[in-house]
């Protein structure tokens, strides 16, 4: 029998992880309980079976794995809001940005498998890119936890020192793919195509690009001197690119971002 699992905050994430792994077939919808304040907002899920309340202790009290998936600011009122529900038999997910495991402890104020995990908005079609890190899980828990995810995309164990930058190279991430495509669609329209048809065959040249990588385990230099051939348009046109600060002004706006989420 599946594990029943609470989503404690029904946005965007937590909706997106409920739809996840129901289309994974990873838990049945009667096994997922997702909570919200105001729940007209997650009628879709509803009506798929998932069961949806405003009542997050009860939600806890009747689930095995809890993710915590609300807005940073929120974080200690909703965990001492449920902590007299947590106990070491229950698997403790969070998914907010910022958090960290011994701020959570502290809260809770017992031993019990905590996890946080950093997914991005691709998780929606079971896609994402997670980093998880955790504390006092057994290997069983951590296997349990990894699978989880891995039916939402791919997954990788990191140290918590790391998140805040998995945050930004993998969350943030997502926007700075998104600008280069947009880019991207803005040139082939100045050079003939129609937005429909630049829109098909950017965002499907950026993704077989990345399974490229994905599959081969290359570089990207290896790939890029593939079509890059003397006195060719590919070599002309990434170094007037790199001339106008291509690669290096995408190394500063991550190192900013990151600068920003570890200032905050």
């Amino acid at each position: 029998m599946s594990k029943r699992i609470a989503i404690i905050g029904g946005g965007n994430l937590g909706s997106a992880i409920a739809e996840g792994l129901l289309n994974s077939k990873f838990n049945k919808a009667s096994e997922i309980i997702v909570t919200k304040r105001h729940t007209a907002t997650l009628q879709t899920l509803k009506d798929k079976g998932i069961v949806i309340t405003n009542n997050n202790n009860e939600a806890v009290r009747k689930s095995d794995v809890i993710i915590l998936a609300v807005k940073p600011f929120q974080v200690s009122e909703v965990l001492n809001g449920i902590k007299n529900e947590l106990d070491k038999t229950k698997i403790f997910i969070s998914v907010v940005t910022g958090v960290l495991i011994n701020d959570m402890q502290e809260i809770i104020q017992q031993k019990l498998p905590l996890f946080r995990a950093m997914p991005n908005t691709a998780i929606a079609i079971q896609q994402s890119m997670t980093c998880i890190c955790s504390s006092n899980a057994s290997q069983k828990e951590v296997k349990y936890v990894n699978e989880l995810f891995k039916k939402l995309g791919e997954v990788v164990t990191i140290d918590e020192k790391l998140m805040e930058a998995a945050t930004v190279l993998g969350a943030c991430g997502i926007a700075y793919a998104l600008r280069f495509i947009r880019a991207n669609i803005q040139g082939g329209i100045e050079i003939g195509f129609d937005a429909a048809t630049a829109s098909i065959i950017a965002a499907q040249t950026i993704k077989g690009s990345a399974e490229l990588l994905i599959q081969t385990g290359n570089h990207p230099e290896q790939e890029i001197d593939k079509v890059t051939t003397p006195k060719g348009c590919t070599i002309a046109g990434l170094n007037e690119m790199e001339h106008r600060g291509f690669s290096s002004s995408l190394i500063r706006g991550v190192v900013v971002s990151y600068k920003k989420i570890a200032k905050d």
